[in-house]
């Protein structure tokens, strides 16, 4: 248990379930934990369910938790990224599939 601590967890599409309740449960008395994560790029096997997924449809409701959600509107890199990201999403929506 990690008390009054900043806790962050970065690429947590890339963690399993088991791997994500381990971390979140480590927070102490006056801590917090900042979890980050693309679902789009989750580098898991296929039968294995995302940690970052499952722990936002778990944890959404509940008081306390916040959730913020990003979209290619969010992205402040370099303008090429918000093209490139567009394109993938384009490439690999349903009705081109």
């Amino acid at each position: 248990t990690l008390n009054h601590t900043y806790m962050i967890l970065d690429e947590g599409q890339n963690t399993t379930v088991t791997q994500m309740k381990m971390f979140l449960t480590r927070m102490g008395m006056g801590s917090k934990i900042i979890v980050t994560g693309d679902t789009t790029q989750n580098d898991l096997p296929a039968h294995v369910t995302c940690g970052l997924t499952d722990a936002h449809r778990r944890l959404s409701g509940i008081k306390g938790v916040g959730v913020v959600s990003l979209t290619g509107k969010d992205i402040v890199r370099n303008r090429l990224v918000r093209d490139i990201v567009k394109a993938y999403d384009e490439d690999e929506s349903p009705t081109k599939k």
